[in-house]
């Protein structure tokens, strides 16, 4: 049956509904656990520098192992790194469940990170590797959508689960979306060409890329709490930073490089990139801190946060498909250059919310949000993975991935640090609620300058049309 599905003229579209599964999947689990910190935090008796590591432990983990897992697809087969990738990935899930502890529980929120690392980095090269360039971006515009759905549905799906059963309610799902998701990439997606013993795979570069990474973003996601100058914060960041400079040596010496710092001459590549990473920073500013303003502040129960929340993915997976289907026709530079312009109004109505909101008037700026974050994604992506050649999608999608991660990790690492160096309390007393608003307040305001600055960046990426032909 599946043989005669892989003939058909409709077969890439059944391919993208296959790597939608798990782009849903490992995207969800970015995020599903911010809005059920509270309530971890009050079973399993943790603290919020603690409570961080919960998220932090698990987009760590993707964003040191993202490229090692694009490269090794590139040689020894995407399918293959993709379908072991969904076993991994429900072993961690249902582990998280069983969690009796704070550390069992980040422990294995790593593992469920191996998963989703490998199921990442070979999404958009599967899908760009599978479509015509004339359909690359609609294709990608969708998968857009699903990343809408998976890292912003993460915290409106984890409130209601929270609220009708318990919190570990929100691993435990992932239980049929993997057993699904498995079987569907085994059946459905292509046998690619296995290049193992063409090339050699750099092991010194990804043993120097994942141990700099996880050095470099733990001395920054720690630094607020255990002092910027205390000597354990200082050997992390100077010992992540030499070990990236040996890295980016190692690259530029090594006949089959983990990452080609070539492609990064590529303006499109370099530039779309960087405003990505932008975009994500500003977003995940707002995604930590969101929830305990809407329970503490508001005093929402998590269903209604969940229910608050769903207004952002819901304006995205409107709006993805349409843009990414318009950037194929008129390229991707007003569409990325407006949507970060709109997540930056977003990010300042968040910053005149006072401590009394009524419901209707959190939800204009989840909307300006949703409806940046849905003209920016697609067409940023489009213009990403259609700037390599078809060699290096694997490789190129893995950064793609990596970098949103990475401005996850740095979002969250820097509201949360600023967040207390302001004063702020996450579960503030009836004394405190000024102290709170106003720190929250001068973190979306920063991270309306950081969407700006992302705005400003894209506006100047230029040989869109050019590029896209080296994908083709």
């Amino acid at each position: 049956m599946f043989d005669n599905l892989k003939s058909k003229a409709n077969y890439r579209w059944y391919v993208l509904a296959t790597v939608s599964v798990g782009t849903f999947m490992s995207t969800l689990d970015s995020s599903i656990v911010n809005v059920a910190l509270p309530t971890i935090s009050g079973s399993l008796h943790s603290q919020l520098s603690t409570l961080q590591w919960v998220v932090t432990s698990y987009l760590l983990t993707i964003s040191s192992l993202l490229p090692v897992f694009g490269r090794t697809a590139d040689l020894l087969g995407r399918k293959k790194i993709y379908s072991l990738g969904f076993l991994i990935f429900t072993l961690g899930s249902i582990l998280c469940g069983l969690a009796t502890n704070i550390w069992f529980l980040v422990g294995t929120r790593v593992l469920q990170a191996i998963g989703a690392s490998m199921l990442m980095a070979n999404s958009a090269a599967i899908i760009t590797a599978t479509f015509p360039a004339e359909e690359r971006g609609k294709a990608l515009g969708l998968t857009g959508t699903v990343v809408a759905l998976g890292s912003l549905t993460g915290p409106a799906l984890g409130g209601l689960l929270i609220g009708f059963l318990n919190w570990r309610a929100i691993f435990y799902i992932n239980l049929p979306i993997g057993i699904i998701g498995f079987l569907a990439a085994r059946w459905i997606l292509p046998v690619d060409e296995i290049r193992k013993g063409q090339e050699s795979f750099d092991f010194t570069g990804a043993l120097a890329f994942t141990a700099g990474m996880v050095c470099l973003l733990l001395g920054i996601n720690n630094g607020e709490s255990w002092g910027w100058s205390s000597f354990p914060i200082l050997i992390s960041l100077l010992l992540g930073v030499a070990l990236l400079m040996l890295f980016i040596r190692t690259e530029r010496n090594v006949k089959h490089p983990m990452i080609d710092l070539s492609m990064f001459r590529n303006r499109p590549f370099l530039i779309g990139n960087l405003a990505g990473w932008l975009s994500f920073v500003a977003m995940f500013a707002n995604n930590m801190l969101l929830p305990f303003y809407l329970q503490h502040i508001l005093d929402y129960t998590p269903t209604q946060v969940g229910l608050l929340m769903t207004v952002f993915p819901i304006t995205m997976a409107i709006i993805a498909p349409l843009s990414g289907h318009t950037s194929d026709k008129f390229g991707p530079i007003a569409l990325t250059t407006s949507g970060l312009v709109l997540t930056s109004l977003g990010l300042l109505y968040y910053s005149m919310l006072s401590a009394s909101a009524h419901f209707y008037q959190v939800i204009p700026g989840a909307f300006l949000m949703g409806l940046g974050a849905g003209m920016f994604q697609s067409p940023n992506n489009s213009s990403v993975m259609s700037s390599v050649p078809k060699p290096k999608l694997g490789i190129a999608g893995g950064i793609n991935s990596l970098v949103r991660n990475l401005g996850m990790v740095s979002g969250i690492a820097l509201s949360v640090s600023l967040f207390e160096a302001w004063g702020g309390v996450t579960n503030p007393k009836p004394g405190q609620t000024a102290a709170f608003m106003s720190a929250y307040h001068g973190v979306m305001l920063l991270a309306m300058g950081i969407a700006l600055v992302g705005a400003v960046i894209s506006l100047n990426r230029k040989s869109y049309a050019k590029a896209e032909n080296k994908a083709s």
